[in-house]
């Protein structure tokens, strides 16, 4: 380890270590040392490595592949901006990215509680539920469970959403004119079965959306619950006085 104030944290000097060798070493997607290596390279305990790994990555230095490794990230590379996601597909193609879509579960089920409560129709209501991977490039970018009314999307399959994109289904097929969609989101970490479906570390930070749309009659037609990982997305407001 390079000589530092003995006040600075030892998970400190690592992260600056590392921060410096990718600044002036490494290129993108290059592989890091695993973390048994990092601790027997440097001297120092498990607990510490994960703490400077975990910032590293907390701010989109490096990223995480499940059962792969850890990689250099392309910081470069611009990320997706979580104010433009209402059309994932349409998004990325305008990146120049290439999307990809896979539907992971559809079907046909009755509400639960909350869900009913989102959708406003009566406990035990109809709805289709899906959810589905989204992808661009080859990179896992977020995880969509979403729920319709099925009273609203009848005769709705899994092959309609496997080759078109949801919206365009929505507006186009069913003539549902879509009003707004309200959209929060807030700051969490990977589960374990989130992390493996998007080839990141469990506990490695994402962003957790809800999404309700309305239609111009005010009828919810969408509630989505998303996860997105922290690394591919940004988030950017602009502020305008009247």
């Amino acid at each position: 380890m390079p000589r530092v104030s003995k006040k600075q944290p030892l998970y400190d000097q690592l992260f600056d270590l590392i921060h410096d060798k990718i600044d002036n070493e490494l290129n993108p997607g290059d592989p890091l040392p695993s973390e048994r290596t990092l601790c027997e390279r440097y001297g120092l305990s498990r607990t510490t490595v994960r703490l400077a790994m975990a910032e590293l990555e907390a701010r989109g230095l490096i990223v995480r592949r499940h059962g792969r490794g850890t990689f250099v990230a392309d910081t470069v590379q611009e990320p997706s901006n979580l104010m433009d996601a209402y059309s994932f597909t349409e998004q990325m193609r305008s990146l120049g990215r290439n999307p990809r879509t896979e539907i992971l579960e559809f079907e046909y089920c009755e509400a639960p509680r909350y869900i009913a409560e989102q959708l406003d129709i009566g406990l035990g209501g109809q709805t289709v539920r899906m959810s589905r991977l989204r992808i661009a490039d080859g990179i896992p970018m977020m995880v969509e469970r979403t729920y319709l009314p099925a009273r609203e999307f009848r005769g709705l399959s899994r092959s309609d959403v496997e080759t078109k994109p949801l919206y365009d289904i929505i507006e186009k097929d069913y003539g549902q004119v879509v009003r707004v969609a309200d959209e929060e989101f807030c700051a969490s970490v990977a589960r374990a079965n989130e992390a493996s479906i998007l080839d990141i570390a469990e506990g490695a930070p994402v962003l957790r959306l809800y999404r309700t749309t309305r239609n111009i009659h005010g009828t919810v037609i969408e509630y989505t619950r998303s996860v997105a990982r922290a690394d591919q997305f940004r988030y950017k407001i602009s502020h305008q006085r009247g």
